[in-house]
């Protein structure tokens, strides 16, 4: 199985450009052609957050409408710049999120087991797990502990470095990591917020973020650096859901590289 993870979209309406420069439809329209020519296909898309810029309906239909070509189911969580009223009704139909509360679910169709968490906190950039949100992951893993599991949340439970975005990030990581510790299932933990692709040990298993679809945060770690975003190559990454339960990563950039060719010339 191979899970196909792209993050932070940040789609605003069409015709518009994200801070009067960033043209974010065109990088995940340019994204999704690149997942759809992967060969194999990946079994699946997610979408770990900052879906939309300031949640609009209008950037949520912008960002359906972008997405649609993808050939393989595609499953979304919310972010910091997401809102969960408009997001519910733009992707409810697809039948897989829940009808009131927070925006938490399990796929289990797959060989690897994937359940959505909701991190945000409506009008702040912070993430949180609270109680209820940890009660319900709690139990949700402890409902199937012999299936290997993802993880989706779109603030990553770990600080990074990149000391501005860490003021923002999760609230209860410790509590967060009580959780994950009790079950061994759980083989890996996507997240997006960075704008980069990270990586750390966490709680018995692996947490990572994935590029942005879109900009890159700069790599700056200076206590009080500035933050700013550069146009580094954007990117997206493939999860590789081996026989045994690991899994691969492997972070890929998307553009008009020359090749591939062989080693040896015929």
């Amino acid at each position: 199985m191979i899970v196909a993870q792209i993050t932070d979209t940040h789609i605003v309406r069409p015709g518009e450009r994200l801070y009067n420069r960033i043209d974010t439809a065109d990088f995940l329209a340019r994204a999704v052609a690149e997942i759809n020519r992967l060969e194999p296909l990946p079994d699946v898309t997610v979408v770990t957050g900052d879906l939309v810029d300031t949640g609009a309906p209008a950037e949520y239909a912008n960002l359906r409408e972008l997405v649609a070509p993808l050939r393989m189911p595609v499953y979304v969580i919310p972010g910091n710049h997401d809102d969960r009223t408009a997001l519910r009704a733009a992707f409810g139909g697809d039948g897989y999120l829940p009808e009131v509360g927070f925006l938490q679910f399990a796929v289990e169709q797959f060989p690897m087991r994937l359940i959505g968490l909701d991190t945000t906190i409506p009008g702040d950039h912070r993430g949180s797990l609270c109680a209820e949100r940890l009660a319900w992951l709690d139990r949700t893993l402890a409902a199937r502990p012999q299936v290997p599991t993802m993880v989706l949340m779109h603030h990553p439970p770990f600080v990074t470095g990149i000391d501005f975005m860490d003021r923002f990030g999760l609230d209860n990581a410790a509590g967060f990591a009580e959780v994950i510790a009790r079950h061994p299932q759980v083989e890996r933990i996507l997240a997006g917020h960075l704008h980069r692709a990270i990586d750390r040990r966490f709680a018995g298993t692996v947490a990572g973020t994935a590029p942005s679809t879109a900009h890159q945060i700069n790599l700056n770690l200076n206590p009080e650096g500035p933050l700013r975003f550069m146009f580094e190559p954007a990117g997206y990454q493939l999860h590789l859901c081996q026989d045994d339960g690991g899994v691969v990563t492997h972070t890929a950039v998307f553009g008009d590289w020359p090749g591939p060719y062989r080693f040896r010339a015929e």
